[in-house]
Protein backbone atom coordinates (compact mmCIF):
# COMPACT_ATOMS: atom_id res chain seq x y z
CA UNK A 1 0.00 0.00 0.00
CA UNK A 2 1.14 3.42 -0.43
CA UNK A 3 0.45 6.24 1.76
CA UNK A 4 -2.59 7.65 1.15
CA UNK A 5 -3.71 3.66 1.18
CA UNK A 6 -3.65 3.16 -2.58
CA UNK A 7 -2.70 0.03 -3.59
CA UNK A 8 0.98 -0.08 -5.06
CA UNK A 9 0.37 -1.79 -7.87
CA UNK A 10 -2.52 0.77 -9.53
CA UNK A 11 -1.30 2.85 -12.38
CA UNK A 12 -1.02 6.45 -12.19
CA UNK A 13 -4.46 7.10 -13.84
CA UNK A 14 -6.02 5.01 -11.38
CA UNK A 15 -3.85 6.46 -8.40
CA UNK A 16 -5.02 9.99 -9.80
CA UNK A 17 -8.79 9.61 -9.51
CA UNK A 18 -8.58 7.47 -6.40
CA UNK A 19 -6.87 10.29 -4.74
CA UNK A 20 -9.52 12.61 -6.02
CA UNK A 21 -12.34 10.62 -4.27
CA UNK A 22 -10.11 11.12 -0.77
CA UNK A 23 -9.28 15.44 -1.19
CA UNK A 24 -11.51 17.98 -0.09
CA UNK A 25 -10.01 20.55 -1.60
CA UNK A 26 -6.73 21.09 -3.58
CA UNK A 27 -4.63 23.97 -4.55
CA UNK A 28 -1.83 25.53 -5.89
CA UNK A 29 -0.68 29.14 -4.82
CA UNK A 30 1.88 30.97 -6.43
CA UNK A 31 4.64 32.92 -3.90
CA UNK A 32 4.98 35.56 -6.58
CA UNK A 33 6.99 37.66 -4.00
CA UNK A 34 9.52 35.73 -3.33
CA UNK A 35 12.47 34.16 -5.43
CA UNK A 36 14.03 30.68 -5.04
CA UNK A 37 17.87 30.35 -6.48
CA UNK A 38 17.74 27.05 -8.57
CA UNK A 39 19.59 25.27 -11.23
CA UNK A 40 18.48 24.38 -14.55
CA UNK A 41 21.37 23.14 -17.28
CA UNK A 42 24.54 25.04 -16.19
CA UNK A 43 22.55 28.14 -15.14
CA UNK A 44 21.47 29.49 -11.56
CA UNK A 45 18.00 30.30 -11.88
CA UNK A 46 15.99 33.12 -9.62
CA UNK A 47 12.47 32.02 -10.25
CA UNK A 48 9.03 31.67 -7.78
CA UNK A 49 8.17 29.05 -5.52
CA UNK A 50 4.78 27.62 -6.15
CA UNK A 51 3.02 25.93 -2.48
CA UNK A 52 0.65 22.76 -3.11
CA UNK A 53 -2.39 22.38 -0.49
CA UNK A 54 -4.39 19.49 -0.59
CA UNK A 55 -6.79 18.46 2.57
CA UNK A 56 -9.10 15.92 3.64
CA UNK A 57 -11.94 17.37 5.92
CA UNK A 58 -15.34 15.16 6.53
CA UNK A 59 -16.52 19.47 7.43
CA UNK A 60 -14.79 21.81 6.37
CA UNK A 61 -14.26 22.92 10.07
CA UNK A 62 -11.62 20.97 10.95
CA UNK A 63 -9.24 19.36 8.05
CA UNK A 64 -5.95 17.62 7.76
CA UNK A 65 -3.43 17.95 5.22
CA UNK A 66 -3.77 15.18 2.49
CA UNK A 67 -1.00 12.79 2.68
CA UNK A 68 -0.20 12.05 -0.69
CA UNK A 69 1.98 8.95 -2.12
CA UNK A 70 5.31 10.55 -2.97
CA UNK A 71 5.27 9.33 -6.10
CA UNK A 72 2.59 11.12 -6.90
CA UNK A 73 4.53 14.12 -5.45
CA UNK A 74 6.87 13.86 -7.55
CA UNK A 75 5.24 13.46 -10.92
CA UNK A 76 3.34 16.88 -9.81
CA UNK A 77 6.40 18.13 -8.80
CA UNK A 78 8.79 17.40 -11.83
CA UNK A 79 5.29 18.58 -14.24
CA UNK A 80 5.41 22.24 -12.91
CA UNK A 81 9.04 22.65 -13.13
CA UNK A 82 9.55 21.78 -16.12
CA UNK A 83 6.20 23.32 -18.03
CA UNK A 84 5.22 26.41 -15.66
CA UNK A 85 7.98 29.18 -17.14
CA UNK A 86 8.96 30.93 -13.85
CA UNK A 87 9.02 28.30 -11.48
CA UNK A 88 11.68 26.57 -9.93
CA UNK A 89 10.12 25.27 -6.77
CA UNK A 90 7.59 23.47 -5.92
CA UNK A 91 6.48 22.63 -1.45
CA UNK A 92 3.66 21.17 -0.16
CA UNK A 93 1.36 22.30 2.86
CA UNK A 94 1.46 20.46 5.55
CA UNK A 95 -0.41 22.57 7.76
CA UNK A 96 -3.88 21.58 9.46
CA UNK A 97 -7.14 23.32 10.39
CA UNK A 98 -7.10 24.71 12.87
CA UNK A 99 -4.63 26.30 13.58
CA UNK A 100 -4.25 27.32 9.59
CA UNK A 101 -6.64 27.61 7.06
CA UNK A 102 -7.55 25.89 3.77
CA UNK A 103 -7.10 28.48 1.84
CA UNK A 104 -4.34 30.88 1.57
CA UNK A 105 -5.47 34.48 1.51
Amino acid sequence: MLAAGVPAHMEDGEIEVSLYDQICQAGTILLSTVRSVGVMGDERTYEHPIALRAVTSTDAMTADWAHLPYGFMAKVSYEIINKVCGVNRVCYDISSKPPSTIKWE
